[in-house]
């Protein structure tokens, strides 16, 4: 394979880890670094060895390829200048900051020819992986996702900032449509809603409950499937999958048996993978796995559970 030239368009935290994955993969070379921070540009670039840019737009015809990973609002605004340049993305989550501007990237990645994968990274998280062939028409999933606080994301609301974690993890499971939705959600610290709960039921009938904070006093991450066969519990933090399912009773027995597993995940780097899978991408022009539809179906299901979260809070003002 010829090897790529590549760019990283915001090196705050998250896009420092992209930077150095870069220059660790093959068929690959890290060229440029972007960053509203001219300093911090520099302190990447340094570590790297790539060249600090002071504009996405002075990447064209430099690069193949460039990871977005720019505050949530200009997602929509630099990705759609690098497609337009003729550049493949892998634009960090969430896709955009509306569902119109979702959808406006799905559109130009389909007219264009580009590769646009959107980073939801639990996609490629080991646990995930490994957890895909337990799953059998799982009726019910609960998942809980908090955090501390941080200044991070907070230019979106909790649904778009960490909530999308376990909205795509579900959607994986079904592709039915969402029959009914409800949903409540408060803000705290910051002016956009930072705890949510949603309920979502769907048309074969799978009902999702999920719990999101990002003013938690401390971390949680955790998913439950409950399906005919089994109940399976996955902590992210512990990297554990426990397993219990109904036995046939022993011979005289009135009642089955439950049978308990638990399965040890390494830790892995997902982020790695899914970098490296873009690349590969890339290369072979293959749609990603997680693709720009697949980013849509999550920013519709985003853009529900605020409308619900907002009519809620409506009809509470209304009826006191």
């Amino acid at each position: 394979m010829r090897e790529l030239r590549a760019a990283v368009v915001g090196v705050g935290r998250l896009g420092a880890l992209h930077a150095l994955k870069y220059t660790n993969l093959a068929g690959v070379r890290l060229c440029y670094v972007i960053d509203a921070n001219p300093r911090r540009a520099c302190e990447i670039a340094a570590l790297t060895g790539a060249v600090a840019l002071p504009d996405h737009r002075a990447l064209a015809g430099k690069v193949e390829l460039a990871s977005v990973a720019a505050p949530s609002l200009a997602h929509h605004t630099i990705a759609r200048d690098l497609m337009f340049a003729g550049i493949d993305v892998l634009l960090e989550k969430p896709m955009a900051a509306t569902l119109a501007e979702a959808g406006e990237l799905a559109a130009i990645a389909r007219d264009s020819g580009r590769i646009l994968q959107i980073g939801h990274l639990e996609r490629f998280n080991p646990a995930i992986v490994r957890l895909r062939p337990l799953l059998n028409n799982p009726r019910f999933i609960e998942c809980h996702r908090l955090a501390p606080f941080t200044e991070r994301g907070t230019d979106v609301d909790v649904i778009l900032d960490l909530m999308v974690h376990d909205l795509d993890v579900i959607l994986s499971v079904t592709s039915a449509a969402v029959s009914s939705l409800e949903a409540v959600g408060v803000a705290v610290i910051t002016d956009h809603i930072d705890v949510a709960n949603a309920r979502v039921r769907f048309a074969d009938r799978l009902i999702a409950n999920l719990n999101t904070s990002r003013v938690a006093p401390r971390k949680e991450r955790k998913i439950r499937f409950f399906q005919p066969d089994a109940y399976i519990s996955l902590d992210y933090e512990a990297r554990r999958i426990q397993i219990y399912r109904k036995e046939a009773p022993p011979p005289g027995a009135a009642y089955p048996v439950i049978s308990a597993e638990q399965i040890d995940i390494d830790e892995g780097d997902p982020l790695r993978d899914e970098i490296a899978a873009f690349v590969q991408s890339v290369h072979t022009r293959r749609i990603p796995e997680v693709d720009p539809a697949t980013g849509l179906r999550v920013m519709e299901l985003s853009e529900q559970i605020v409308v619900a979260i907002r009519e809620a809070a409506l009809d509470v003002s209304v009826n006191g």
